[in-house]
């Protein structure tokens, strides 16, 4: 039987976290952009789990409580936000969206 890690679940978080950057950076897309940084805190919840359960302390899965709810308050404000640039703009490419522009 494999015996699984500290290691490898940091190692899973700093995969993910990588492939959330990569693409936030590289997309253009309002609601890829989006799924990318919730990709990126998923990750970081993943290390916290990982810390708390090898540490047999509670304080990380507090952390990953607060993290969740913070996450699920940006989902429900950022799509707000897509869904009336949407409406304004007809379109989420961040590249045509410049509302404030001089």
């Amino acid at each position: 039987m494999l015996n699984v890690g500290l290691n490898h679940f940091l190692f899973l978080a700093a995969a993910l976290f990588s492939i959330g950057v990569i693409g936030v950076l590289t997309r253009r897309n309002a609601l890829v952009i989006f799924m990318c940084i919730e990709l990126m805190l998923n990750a970081a919840n993943l290390a916290f789990i990982a810390f708390s359960y090898y540490l047999n302390d509670v304080t990380g899965q507090g952390f990953v409580f607060m993290s969740m709810v913070v996450a699920a308050s940006e989902v429900a404000v950022g799509l707000a936000i897509i869904l009336s640039l949407f409406r304004n703009k007809e379109t989420v490419n961040v590249d045509d969206i410049r509302i404030m522009k001089w």
